[in-house]
């Protein structure tokens, strides 16, 4: 193999940081600027609100390439949640969990265009996301579905590792994964106001689920999600 490292990573990873800060709000931007960016990516998140999806049947691949769609799909709804969640603010939002929002967003966002511009002519088409179930004026119905879809994240990224061959790609989405975990801590310090909240297994390890489970879950997000087809993942 060739060097993939450099041709891959280093064309869609930030060559520098941003400095140091103690605010959370920096600290997540922080989160997110080391972890991804090429200048497309960014100038995707910035113009990102006309992002179109399109349904159809959609066969994510094998190997490595179908972890990487199984990943981009899930960022896509991710990214879509947190768009609508800043279009259509809930009622009795406060000017820092906007910020705090927003940065999630930009993340999720950043995550998804990288996952599209790795894959290439590899990757999936765009998926419909279908949020009937959640009423985006409801700070509670936000939060309790955000908490959802980032510790789903967290448990996906966690339960794929082992199924990824090239240590590159493990790699990056280890870098993805712990961005999640502080979006996960973030939303859990919102609905718990400070209180220590954690969802572990017996070991006091993070809890990991395979792609089949983690599927079962987002299809009640994703129109059409039947015509996702898993099959040929690796297991």
């Amino acid at each position: 193999m060739h060097n993939t490292k450099s041709t891959f990573e280093e064309s869609v990873l930030l060559k520098k940081q941003t400095p140091i800060s103690s605010s959370r709000r920096n600290f997540l931007a922080k989160a997110g600027s080391a972890t991804l960016a090429s200048a497309l990516i960014l100038n995707a998140c910035k113009k990102d609100n006309g992002y179109v999806f399109v349904g159809g049947g959609t066969d994510l691949g094998s190997g490595d390439i179908g972890i990487l769609n199984y990943a981009y799909a899930l960022e896509q709804l991710e990214a879509a949640f947190y768009i609508q969640v800043t279009k259509t603010p809930y009622s009795g939002i406060t000017a820092q969990e906007t910020i705090y929002l927003t940065d999630i967003r930009e993340h999720e966002v950043a995550h998804r265009e990288f996952f599209k511009a790795a894959l290439g002519a590899n990757a999936i088409g765009g998926l419909t996301p279908n949020f009937a179930s959640v009423n985006f004026s409801s700070r509670s119905s936000v939060l309790a579905t955000a908490k959802a879809f980032e510790d789903l994240g967290v448990s996906a990224y966690n339960g794929a590792g082992q199924l990824i061959v090239d240590p590159n790609y493990l790699l990056l989405a280890g870098k993805i994964v712990s961005v999640e975990a502080r979006h996960a801590a973030l939303i859990r310090d919102l609905l718990s106001d400070g209180t220590f909240s954690d969802d572990l297994d017996t070991n006091a390890l993070e809890i990991h689920k395979s792609p089949s489970q983690v599927l079962a879950i987002a299809s009640n997000f994703i129109v059409n999600a039947s015509s996702i087809d898993a099959s040929h993942l690796p297991s």
